[in-house]
């Protein structure tokens, strides 16, 4: 029996996991295709964006479509829009809560709801992303009043990446921080995507 063709669209913070995740679990069914991550900074253009990518890909004959993505400051457009298209995305509200998980984010939540999180993207690209971002490196005087209410930062790690740890150390220093370290891997993300796979699995082979 041939593959079903499932696509997975997700945000380009995501890509480079997802790549990983699909390249050492042989998931040869599973394609993805990228908005760009700088998109969170105009999340009104998400849903209406992906509502295409998922109608074009229907044309190309794709029989199942997955979306990684949380609601990304949507306010629930989102999820509207992939109700009224029929399209599963990954649960929770953003991708600090699947990579965590979603009861362990909500503890940590609860626990200290003052926490700046970072993942293995945004340590890479802490500096373009906030330090310059934010326009700190031109105003420092912006660092109080963009942090000056954040008590802490954790790093939820998809790696064991001494140098990302080492930078995401830095990252906390620079903002005025406590740090914490939690390894995370894929979390959820690798459930979500594991799953077409043995669904995959049950279609090529019946009990």
């Amino acid at each position: 029996m041939s593959e079903r063709k499932t696509l997975v669209l997700a945000c380009g913070a995501l890509a480079r996991e997802i790549v990983d995740a699909i390249r050492l679990n042989g998931w040869s069914h599973l394609q993805i295709r990228c908005l760009p991550a700088i998109w969170h900074n105009t999340p009104q253009r998400i849903p209406e964006a992906l509502r295409g990518k998922i109608r074009k890909a229907r044309e190309e004959g794709f029989e199942e479509i997955l979306v990684a993505y949380g609601d990304c400051g949507t306010g629930g457009l989102l999820d509207a829009m992939l109700a009224e298209e029929g399209v599963e995305r990954i649960a929770g509200d953003h991708c600090y809560a699947f990579y965590a998980g979603l009861e362990t984010f909500a503890e940590l939540q609860e626990a200290d709801p003052a926490t700046f999180y970072l993942t293995d993207y945004l340590v890479r690209h802490f500096d373009r992303l906030v330090v310059r971002g934010l326009g700190l490196d031109r105003h420092p005087d912006l660092l109080q009043l963009c942090f000056g209410n954040y008590n802490r930062l954790i790093y939820l790690a998809q790696t064991h990446d001494p140098e990302l740890q080492r930078q995401a150390v830095a990252a906390a220093d620079r903002l005025g921080l406590s740090y914490e370290y939690r390894y995370c891997g894929l979390g959820g993300l690798a459930g979500f995507l594991g799953k077409t796979a043995q669904e995959e699995a049950k279609l090529s082979w019946p009990a």
